[in-house]
């Protein structure tokens, strides 16, 4: 690296003006190719700015083309049945997304005529909607003078202006908020978002940076003091806690019972099979009756370890211990879930489950189901 290239501006102006000039026009000759940018529709841009949190643009590409394709218009998404919105968000995670997309949906078409608000506060009202996404939403599609900071854009201030604090302090993530808003090209401010983001996605990386490439590198405080590989300051990542789970294969009749979680919390709304945690001491095939009785009111009779897997989630990994069972007695009773059904094997995958328990269907295709677990 050739420090002596390096001409960081000590005019506090002058330097904001290049950084907003060098950046618009890298966006402009090297944006990437994406659905979301070739409309100004603001419902599809609302739907790519929620599917693109904490999700990378190849995952998120293919779901956005479904999505839309299943739910065109704001009106369609707020009329539809929260099962299918589930299943056609099924597999890109992080479920309260998709819960909150329904509930804002509902409340555009009941509160604001079935369009998007055009207004920062009207956009901030809709559930699920925060300072992030209505800023997004706000100056790509309507051109709103706000800024955007996600992790990409966090990266590039950090290394512009050398910030040697930790950004997940709320105090620090608020200066930078700040900031962004100082840098904001008023008159472009969709596209300076986005060239931001692009930046940081595609140049600004979080490790070994692309900076003889950057169109912004002569303005970049790190770099020229030789930091840009060291910030932003990162935590040490927590080892991800073990959840050991019981899961329970009942059968009745050739077909078994899955049940649907409460609509709260990290998969709500999701269909699973029924199982838990297992209790300090207590033996798996135990847990399997007691989260049977204690969730569905039936009693059943663990047999054969089916299998095991393991699937990790944003904040703790799970390992499932899948048990096939036999319905015993009982009339189930939904006391710890919104609904139940006895499906057939062939039918599961029209229902939306999480990743862990989707891992499950190939061993229940195979067996199906196991000869021994038919009811004489």
């Amino acid at each position: 690296m050739n420090k002596t290239k390096l001409a960081v501006p000590q005019d506090d102006a002058a330097r904001t003006r290049s950084i907003r000039r060098s950046l618009l026009a890298w966006f402009a000759a090297n944006a990437r190719d994406m659905p979301w940018r070739r409309t100004r529709d603001p419902y599809a841009i609302w739907i790519s700015e929620v599917m693109l949190q904490q999700t990378q643009v190849d995952t998120v590409i293919p779901y956005y083309h479904r999505f839309l394709e299943t739910f065109p218009t704001i009106d369609r998404l707020a009329a539809a049945d929260l099962d299918r919105l589930l299943k056609v968000w099924e597999g890109l995670g992080y479920y309260t997304r998709a819960r909150n997309l329904h509930k804002a949906a509902r409340a555009v078409v009941e509160n604001h005529a079935g369009q998007i608000p055009d207004d920062l506060d009207a956009l901030l009202s809709l559930p699920g909607v925060g300072r992030y996404t209505a800023a997004a939403v706000g100056s790509i599609a309507f051109g709103l003078a706000a800024a955007v900071l996600d992790g990409n854009v966090i990266r590039v201030l950090s290394r512009l202006d050398c910030v040697k604090d930790d950004p997940s302090k709320p105090k620090i993530r608020e200066r930078l908020w700040q900031r962004a808003d100082e840098l904001l090209d008023p008159a472009h401010p969709g596209d300076f978002n986005q060239a931001m983001m692009e930046l940081g996605a595609t140049i600004c990386l979080p490790r070994n940076p692309l900076c003889l490439t950057c169109p912004v590198a002569a303005a970049c405080i790190a770099r020229a003091r030789g930091l840009q590989d060291k910030l932003p300051i990162r935590k040490k990542a927590a080892k991800l806690p073990l959840r050991v789970v019981a899961v329970g294969l009942i059968w009745k009749d050739r077909k078994l019972l899955i049940d649907k979680r409460k609509p709260e919390g990290l998969l709500g709304g999701l269909w699973e099979f029924p199982g838990g945690k297992r209790l300090p001491g207590e033996k798996l095939p135990a847990t399997i009756v007691r989260e049977a009785k204690e969730e569905l009111d039936i009693v059943i009779e663990p047999g054969r370890l089916v299998c095991v897997v393991e699937h990790a989630y944003s904040h703790f990994r799970v390992r499932l211990h899948v048990f096939e069972c036999r319905f015993l007695s009982g009339r189930v009773r939904c006391r710890c879930c919104d609904d139940f059904r006895w499906v057939r094997p062939q039918d599961l995958d029209t229902y939306a489950f999480p990743g862990a328990n989707r891992k499950i269907f190939p061993f229940i295709l195979a067996n199906n189901p196991p000869a021994k677990t038919k009811r004489d």
